[in-house]
Order: structure tokens, then C-alpha cells, then sequence
């Protein structure tokens, strides 16, 4: 797997780097010197170096003309005195640096090289502090030379903040990119270190704390997180023992013809898994034969077209709905969805359900607007791509596009799943195995959000929680996953969850 993430707990804040500098400037203000932050940052990176390799190596640091290349600075002066073999490389002039860098610059005793890729030879270790995480342009010229020719290299590389050329607001690669074998960040991460392809070329990352005070987070106005049980667990549904199974809602799935009835299904068992009282799918007259012979504990109600549906949801007691699953594309789809978005049931649409409205997104946001409920969009990027036209950007920034202009959450799905909300909030999910990518489980994840959306759980928290589920469920099962697996997993999760949480 492409680098492993090391943090605390799930759930952490995700500061952009602009929030990031707004943090140094608030630590700062209260009395935090900003030659002591660096001087921090810096030992951070010497004690990574000192981890991968002994005393006596030879160790290449690389310096930008910024607040990286001061921390750069820092590392070399920390090593070269812990009997390691340092070649600081510099690109720009040393007394161009101003500030902080400028001071480190002056306290590093050993030589100052210009940078060259030619001199980078018989190395153990290359730390890398060019470029910080605000780049947003190509990296090009010497420093572009010397990022290809650190990657050709088969050392490990070390890289300060992100690796140069990552914008760390996005994750996103415009040019040449250092290939990290781990990156030391400060104080949190960044939404760069967690998006793919940022998340691949940072390696391992590790956050340092280098004495920016915690209490400087609420004047951020932070709006990106992980995904973890710190973001929903005030909001998780847990049973009580006074509760019975009409207290936890009633989720109904919308099957497709007799020919694709299976994704249905799935989603349904999954609804059930979540914690839905009751389950009911909601089959077309053509399919209620095959769909009869596979259903036990979840229900089943013939239905013919938005009318049926409606009649279905009368009940209100019917308070989440999925459709898309094997559903069919085209206008009966549509159809069947702005039937559900009359009713006051929370609703998710997946799949056909989104597709059916390419190229007619007014028509959606319409229905979408006049709802009471909540609603939940699962695009994966084909179907976001044909309902919001090109993505343009990074995952994060095309999911809150998405969320803002539908009016909807909008679950992004991939390796790194993006679930965002129209006031811009937005949680990134991290916990996703490769396995993952397997027929069914996007439909098994449908019926995951509906059914804790049945039991009164908040529309992003349903959505951030239904993810970060079908994750852990996957990794549970491990490599051969199908999607039948993942509901029957869900127990030993929700199991070590409660335990965790004292339930």
C-alpha cells in the first residue's frame, strides 16, 4: 500500500497552509518566538534522520529560500553535531534569506553549497526543505533537475512540511514532486497529506509538535477533518435498552427490474447492519419473485412507478430511502426520485439515480431544494463528472462544489473519499483497503448511510460515519473481499467501536 499515515486518533483537524500560517502568527501573538518554532521543526527532522539511519552517514539537506529551507538549516546544524556527515545545499543565495531562515542560515557552522543534482552521490539520506506546502506553481529550472534526480536515488528521503512541488492545500501535482519516504509536518496535517496523489508521495507522515498551543484551533474556523469517531460520535445512533426496533427507524430500498435486483439487496442488507429497525425493499412487480426468495429478515412491498412510491412513503414511518442501486437509467428514474424527494423521508441516491439526471442538474437541485429531508449524493467521479460537468480541481474542492451547488452532502467516493456539506465542511477519509474496489460495495455503502440516516443521525455525520464503517469493515476481512462480506463484518466493528466508546 502507498505509505502509511501515523496519527493520534481519527477525526484530526486538516489545516490549509494559508490556516497553517495563521496559526504561527496566533502562536506567536501569544508569547511563542518564531526562531523557537523553527528551531522546533528542525530537531523534528534531525530526530526522523536519526531513526532511518546511524551516526557517521552522509546526509544530503536540501534548503529553499524560505521558512523550509530555515528548518533545513536547523536539521543540518543538529546532525553535523550528532557525528553525521551533512551536505547542506542551497538553492538561491544565503544572503537573500530573510527573517528566521536568514538567522538558522547564520548558525549552521559547516559549508553552504549551491544546489547542484550532479553532487548528489554516494548519499544514506536526503532531507528535503525546498519548497513548503503553499507552492502552487510547477516547480522548473535547478530545483526541478534536483527533484528527478532525487528520485532516482534508492536512499530514503525525508521530506520537511510536504514534499516540494505538493501543493499541501490540495494534494494535487503540478511538475516535478520529491517521492518522500516520510514527511514531517507540524502542529496537523494538511488536506495534501491525506488526497491522493499527495497522499502516495508523502510516505509515512509524522506531526511534530513544536509548541504552537492547541488553543489557537478555534479562531481558525477549521473546516476540513479526517474521518474518525471523534468527528460523529456525539451523533452516533447507539441502542438503548428502553429502545425497540420502531424507535430506529425504518429504511426503504428501491430495486431495479428483475434482471438487476441483486444491488438492492445489498444495500438493504447493509441498512439493517447499520442499525435500521426495520428494512423494507420496495420491488417492481416484474422483480418481487427473486427478490422474495433471497429476503428474510428485511421486507418486501410490491410498487409501480412514482406513484407506487409515493404511496409507499405516505407512511412516514418509511423515514430513509435509497434509490439508484441496479435501478435503471433514464426518465422513470427521474421520475422515481423527485417521488422520494416529495415525501419528508431522508433519502440517498446513488448510482442510476444520479446518472439519470446527467446533463439535468437544474432538475435535481430543484427537487433537491424543495425537500424537508435530508439528502445524501454517492458519486464515484464518472457520475460526478456527468452530473456536474468536469471536476476541475482537487477531490476536495469538486466535492464542495458539488455539496454547494446541489444543496445536497455529497459523497465523493474513491481511495480518498471526500464528504462535503453545503457550508463548505468537508472530512476526508483515510481508512479505505484497496480491496475495496470490488463489485457492490458502493451499493453496500448506500444502505449504510440509509440506515443510519433512519435512525435520526445527521446527514454529513451518516455520510462520514457510513465511510469510515466500510472501511474498517473491509480491513477486518482483509484481501478477497466481496461485497457480500462487508454487512456480515460490520458487527465486530460496531462491537470494538462500542467498547472503545463505553457503550
Amino acid at each position: 500500500m502507498a505509505g502509511e499515515t501515523v496519527w493520534a486518533d481519527g477525526g484530526a483537524e486538516l489545516l490549509t497552509p494559508e490556516e497553517m500560517g495563521h496559526a504561527d502568527r496566533l502562536a506567536m501573538a501569544r508569547g511563542v518566538a518564531g526562531l523557537a518554532l523553527m528551531e522546533a521543526a528542525g530537531r523534528a527532522v534531525a530526530d526522523a534522520a536519526r531513526r532511518l539511519v546511524p551516526p557517521g552517514s552522509r546526509v544530503a539537506v536540501l534548503c529553499g529560500p524560505g521558512n523550509n529551507g530555515g528548518d533545513g538549516f536547523v536539521a543540518a546544524r543538529l546532525l553535523k553535531r550528532a557525528s553525521y556527515d551533512v551536505r547542506l545545499f542551497l538553492l538561491g543565495e544565503k544572503s537573500a534569506l530573510r527573517g528566521d531562515a536568514a538567522e538558522m542560515a547564520r548558525r549552521f557552522d559547516g559549508p553552504v553549497r549551491a544546489l547542484d543534482p550532479f553532487k548528489l552521490e554516494s548519499l544514506h539520506l536526503v532531507i528535503d526543505g525546498l519548497f513548503g506546502a503553499g507552492l502552487t506553481r510547477p516547480i522548473d529550472g535547478i530545483a526541478a533537475e534536483t527533484i528527478e534526480t532525487v528520485n532516482t536515488l534508492k536512499i530514503p528521503v525525508i521530506a520537511i512540511d510536504v514534499p516540494s512541488g505538493l501543493d499541501g492545500g490540495t494534494g494535487e501535482a503540478h511538475g516535478p514532486v520529491v517521492k518522500a519516504t516520510e514527511t514531517v509536518t507540524f502542529f496537523r496535517r494538511k488536506p495534501g497529506h491525506v488526497l491522493y496523489p499527495g497522499r502516495a508521495l508523502c510516505g509515512t507522515v509524522r506531526v511534530a509538535d513544536i509548541g504552537i498551543p492547541s488553543d489557537v484551533l478555534p479562531e481558525l474556523e477549521i473546516k476540513h477533518w479526517t474521518n474518525g469517531f471523534l468527528r460523529w460520535r456525539e451523533t452516533f445512533p447507539w441502542p438503548s435498552h428502553e429502545g425497540h426496533k420502531y424507535g430506529r427507524g425504518h429504511a426503504l430500498v428501491v430495486s431495479g427490474p428483475a434482471h438487476a435486483t441483486g444491488a438492492a439487496r445489498l444495500g438493504a442488507r447493509g441498512a439493517l447492519r447499520a442499525g435500521a429497525g426495520l428494512v423494507t425493499v420496495a420491488s417492481p412487480l416484474d422483480a418481487i419473485s427473486v427478490n422474495a426468495m433471497h429476503l428474510t429478515a428485511i421486507m418486501l412491498r410490491p410498487f409501480e412507478g412514482p406513484e407506487g412510491l409515493t404511496d409507499l412513503l405516505v407512511d412516514r414511518r418509511r423515514n430513509a430511502v435509497l434509490l439508484g442501486p441496479g435501478g435503471g437509467v433514464g426518465e422513470a428514474m427521474c421520475r422515481l426520485v423527485e417521488a422520494a424527494l416529495r415525501s419528508p423521508a431522508s433519502a440517498v441516491l446513488d448510482a442510476d439515480a444520479l446518472t439519470s439526471f446527467a446533463g439535468a442538474l437544474p432538475r435535481l437541485v430543484t427537487a433537491i431544494r424543495g425537500h424537508s429531508g435530508s439528502v445524501v449524493l454517492t458519486p464515484h467521479d464518472g457520475e460526478f463528472e456527468r452530473l456536474f460537468g468536469a471536476k476541475g480541481g482537487s477531490r476536495l474542492v469538486c466535492a464542495q462544489r458539488g455539496a454547494a451547488e446541489s444543496g445536497a452532502v455529497v459523497l465523493l467516493k474513491g481511495p480518498d473519499t471526500v464528504i462535503a456539506e453545503p457550508g463548505g465542511r468537508a472530512i476526508i477519509n483515510t481508512n479505505a483497503p484497496p480491496w475495496l474496489a470490488t463489485a457492490g460495495s458502493g451499493d453496500v455503502l448506500g444502505g449504510f448511510i440509509t440506515g443510519l440516516l433512519a435512525q435520526g443521525m445527521p446527514a454529513f455525520e451518516a455520510a462520514a460515519a457510513a465511510v469510515w464503517l466500510h472501511g474498517a469493515a473491509a480491513s477486518d476481512f482483509g484481501p478477497g473481499l466481496i461485497a457480500e462480506d462487508l454487512p456480515e463484518r460490520l458487527p465486530a466493528v460496531l462491537a470494538r467501536l462500542a467498547a472503545g466508546s463505553g457503550q
